[in-house]
Formats: C-alpha cells, sequence, structure tokens
C-alpha cells in the first residue's frame, strides 16, 4: 500500500507539473509509437510496481549492504533488456562490465559478517 500511495502521488504531481509547464500541447497519442507504448507499460509494471514493492520488501527483510546492491544490478538487467528486446549491440567492454559488476554483487551478498570482537574488562 505504501509503494502504491508514493508512486500514485508521484504520478499526481508530475502529471499536473507537465500540464503547467505545456508539455501536453504538442502530444498526439496516435503519434506514438506501439513499441513506445510497450516500453512504457513495461517501464510502469517492471520498472516501477514490481521493483519498487521488492525494494521496500528488501529494506524490511534484508541488510542494508544486500538492498544496495539493487543499484548496481538494475544498468545490468537494462543492458540484457535493450540486448534481447531492443535489438541493441553488446560490445566487449559492456559485457566485461556487467560481468564484474555482478561478481560483485555476488560477492558482497556471500560474504560473511564478521561479529564485532569485545574486549574483556
Amino acid at each position: 500500500m505504501s509503494s502504491g500511495a508514493q508512486m500514485f502521488a508521484g504520478g499526481v504531481l508530475l502529471t499536473l507539473t507537465a500540464a503547467t509547464t505545456g508539455e501536453f500541447r504538442n502530444f498526439h497519442s496516435s503519434s506514438v509509437s506501439r513499441a513506445a507504448w510497450f516500453s512504457l507499460l513495461y517501464l510502469i509494471v517492471a520498472g516501477s510496481i514490481i521493483a519498487f514493492t521488492a525494494y521496500v520488501w528488501l529494506i524490511h527483510h534484508e541488510s542494508p549492504t544486500k538492498v544496495g546492491t539493487y543499484a548496481y544490478v538494475n544498468p545490468v538487467v537494462a543492458v540484457l533488456v535493450g540486448y534481447f528486446l531492443g535489438g541493441e549491440a553488446l560490445g566487449m567492454r559492456t559485457i566485461l562490465g556487467a560481468l564484474s559488476v555482478l561478481v560483485s554483487v555476488v560477492v558482497i551478498t556471500t560474504a560473511r559478517v564478521k561479529k564485532p570482537v569485545t574486549k574483556r574488562a
């Protein structure tokens, strides 16, 4: 409920801001391609509703270090979606960068937490 309320409020405020600044003046929905509408739907469902809800759930159930890894994984997911659905090319530099990010996330999430040493008096 919290995620939904936040996203709804943000959407309303952004729509009002766009309307007051004249963003809708030259907009014609018929000139937007089907692929663009599909992309928008994907961003709304996967990128906002599912991802943000999962993030809020993780915040309550995992350590901040593990939850923070979402910021590193999201660009990798975007690259893969662009490759598989958008027909974008993948260069060796992009592949190596994505692999290094994923390896880093695995190291962060599987590392054991050291217990603090307590001093005896």
